[in-house]
């Protein structure tokens, strides 16, 4: 048994990985959005995992050769996994972003932590509280502020992309199954050894859809240094960092608490376009920003208070 100031410690550390998984997520959808017309969809999700599974191979093969057992009793749930974390999330999401802006994007991403919710309580019976629901609307809020620039009228406009805005939906639908599926990760198996293998599987499975894009499609890309640092980047920091980062602030929190994070992304994401492309920040900025964390604070750090 965890002391108390030890589970703070424990919770503390869940904060700031989930805050980094935001972080680089942020990026993603920056970087995403940026190569899309350079870098096809199922390219970019093949590579990125490619990349990602080079780097980590190395560290886990033993692991995953001790695990064979557990693997082999298990591997329906496990290809699951990856179906809906690995090749679904990202897939799906860059395929929106080829015709859907970023703000679209996040707009839809936004209502993942709903989804988690809802899926926590369906197929796992957890509780939903008066909290939970009075700060997910309030960071719902700060998301539509900062996507619609302070325009509320704006939002129907955004929400009319078209076939963008269904593959994103199916993003969200996807990234919310496989956070609520990661407590059905197979006992014995380490954080490195289920997130390599989950790679393993999802790279496979997207395989002949990169293949069918590129062969039958024709549809490729040039690898120069826009390319390289681009896959790159999401290779190592939105693949490996944020979902190894993400699976373990679930173990600690749940998925129903680490789901507010997701919020930050665009917080995130005007904060990196401030730094690196020089944007300004604007009022509707700060106050979409103000209700995000607000709404954050409120259903995640805040405990219920029980009538004694």
């Amino acid at each position: 048994m965890l002391s108390q100031a030890n589970l703070k410690k424990t919770e503390v550390f869940a904060y700031l990985l989930l805050i980094l998984t935001t972080l680089f997520w942020g990026g993603n959808f920056v970087v995403a959005r940026a190569v899309h017309a350079e870098i096809p969809p199922l390219a970019l999700a093949w590579w990125r995992w490619l990349l990602a599974l080079i780097i980590i191979l190395p560290f886990a093969g033993q692991q995953l050769w001790q695990a064979w057992p557990i693997i082999k009793a298990q591997w329906i749930k496990l290809t699951l996994m990856a179906l809906f974390g690995v090749t679904g999330f990202n897939t799906l999401v860059y395929m929106g972003l080829q015709t859907l802006p970023a703000s679209n994007g996040i707009l839809l991403l936004s209502a993942c932590p709903l989804f988690i919710l809802v899926f926590s309580w369906w197929f796992f019976g957890d509780p939903i509280n008066s909290k939970q629901i009075t700060g997910l609307v309030i960071s719902l809020a700060g998301i539509s502020v900062l996507v619609s620039k302070g325009e509320p009228s704006q939002l129907f406009h955004l929400l009319g992309g078209g076939k963008g805005n269904l593959w994103v939906l199916a993003a969200v639908l996807s990234w919310a199954i496989y956070s609520v599926m990661l407590r059905l990760r197979p006992a014995g198996l380490s954080g490195l050894t289920f997130f390599t293998l989950t790679v393993i599987l999802g790279w496979l499975q997207l395989t002949p859809f990169y293949l069918y894009e590129l062969l039958i499609q024709e549809r490729s890309f040039v690898f120069n240094s826009t390319s390289l640092l681009s896959i790159g980047y999401i290779g190592l920091f939105a693949s490996i960092g944020a979902f190894l980062f993400w699976n373990r602030g679930v173990e600690i929190l749940t998925a129903s608490r680490a789901g507010y994070f997701i919020h930050l992304i665009p917080v995130w994401g005007l904060i990196l376009a401030s730094v690196f492309l020089s944007e300004q920040l604007e009022t509707f900025h700060w106050v979409g920003m103000l209700l995000i964390f607000s709404g954050i604070i409120l259903a995640t750090f805040i405990k219920s208070t029980k009538p004694k």
